[in-house]
């Protein structure tokens, strides 16, 4: 499949690295809602990316250069609906 261009998004580079499903590698970062070791809410270039497994910890974060490192049993990555686009906390309670 190529790459397609015309996909929304930000101009950074957006990619992940799943290395034997215990160290995770994520560029493009933007922001980090949450995390817990179970789960981390990240916003990316490409979207809102949802990471779930057990005893997550992140090893590393710049959010200068948009990398994040993980480290832990990961479970699932899930894209989701950008919490931007969704609006501040506030508007979405109130709608």
């Amino acid at each position: 499949m190529a790459y397609d261009e015309s996909r929304p998004g930000g101009d950074s580079a957006h990619h992940i690295i799943l290395e034997e499903r215990t160290s995770l590698t994520v560029s493009g970062v933007e922001d980090v809602e949450s995390f817990d070791e179970e789960s981390i809410l990240l916003e990316t270039a490409r979207g809102a990316l949802v990471i779930r497994g057990s005893g997550l910890h992140i090893e590393r974060l710049s959010l200068d250069g948009g990398d994040l490192k993980v480290e832990g049993t990961i479970d699932s990555l899930t894209y989701e609906e950008s919490r931007r686009a969704q609006g501040s906390f506030f508007a979405r309670l109130f709608r």
